[in-house]
């Protein structure tokens, strides 16, 4: 063999050798993690807190809502008559309550010192007429008859004359604290009963939560709605988060509030930001979608990643991949 064909086999060995061990040095090279995830979001039944006839609807399934726009309306008239009707016992109560604790009118004392003056008159003259009739009788002049009835004349008056000094201590004195705070009491009651009324007025209204999109439309203008019952179903455009799996061997390198890059199998070019929110503390069996074959019967941690800047190319249940690399943020 000469010497030259020598050198060239050696070249061989030698690159040989180098290619083996740097394949063997980058296959122990720690790799960029990656994993698979669908995209979720929430979704929320609405529906009135209160029953009644529903009168419009004004959107239908696939529309963009806003947060606060009006979506549907019930037939409010029987609570506009109950709204009504609670004001004005309001109304009733408080008057009620002025009235006792402004007490009797000037006129109404003065009425009742009159009385005790004529009750007090017809009484001394019964008295008397008592007095003289029982000095004839003890002379053997009247029958005892006449003496009784003078007596219950006498009698009568007394009482007479003690009713109306009684009812004019009343008008004196006013009314008792607890009349007062009795229609006190009445006051707020009513207060309350009106209060939710108008609650209930507002509640014919159905606003939007938040934004995001009608995904169902349950019932149509005319139904008859329990309290409650599921009017619209509304997919919310915010918080969106991937579902995604990492098994035990990789839970090390993930770490709450980690960031990483975002794409979809419909525009894998177009990237966006997310971040890990939450890691479950217990393991599970990997469900049948995840797309990493060689996880399906592992046991895995399910994580949720909060997506940064969603757009409405993302949609629920959409496959995505998640890139942890350096450069992710």
């Amino acid at each position: 063999m000469s010497k030259k064909k020598l050198i060239t086999i050696v070249i061989v060995i030698l690159l040989c050798t180098a290619t083996y061990y740097g394949y063997q040095y980058y296959q122990h090279q720690e790799k960029p993690l990656t994993l698979y995830g669908n995209v979720d979001t929430r979704s929320v039944n609405i529906g009135f807190r209160v029953s009644g006839r529903l009168a419009s609807l004004n959107v239908d399934e696939g529309d963009e809502i806003k947060e606060g726009q009006m979506l549907g309306k019930l037939d409010a008239g029987p609570y506009l008559d109950a709204m009504e009707q609670a004001r004005a016992n309001v109304a009733s109560a408080k008057a009620r309550l002025s009235l006792l604790e402004a007490g009797y009118r000037d006129e109404e004392i003065s009425q009742g010192r009159a009385e005790v003056a004529q009750r007090l008159a017809a009484y001394n003259y019964a008295n008397s007429f008592f007095q003289r009739q029982q000095k004839l009788w003890k002379q053997r002049l009247i029958p005892e008859n006449t003496l009784e009835d003078a007596r219950a004349t006498r009698d009568q008056a007394q009482a007479a004359l003690q009713s109306a000094k009684d009812r004019l201590t009343v008008f004196l004195n006013g009314n008792r604290p607890q009349q007062i705070e009795e229609a006190q009491s009445n006051v707020l009651q009513y207060e309350a009963a009106a209060s939710q009324a108008l609650r209930n007025v507002v509640d014919t209204t159905l606003f939007a939560p938040s934004d995001g999109v009608v995904l169902t439309r349950a019932v149509e203008p005319g139904t008859l709605l329990n309290a409650g019952a599921t009017v619209l179903t509304l997919s919310l455009t915010k918080p969106v988060w991937v579902r995604a799996y990492v098994g035990e061997t990789q839970l090390g390198k993930i770490v709450p509030g980690a960031e990483m890059r975002i794409s979809t199998d419909s525009h894998p070019d177009t990237f966006y930001r997310g971040k890990v929110g939450f890691i479950s503390p217990s393991a599970e069996f990997t469900p049948k979608n995840v797309e990493t074959p060689d996880l399906r019967t592992d046991l895995v941690y399910r994580l949720r990643i909060i997506v940064i800047d969603p757009d409405d190319a993302l949609r629920q249940g959409m496959p995505v991949t998640l890139h942890f690399t350096d450069d992710a943020k």
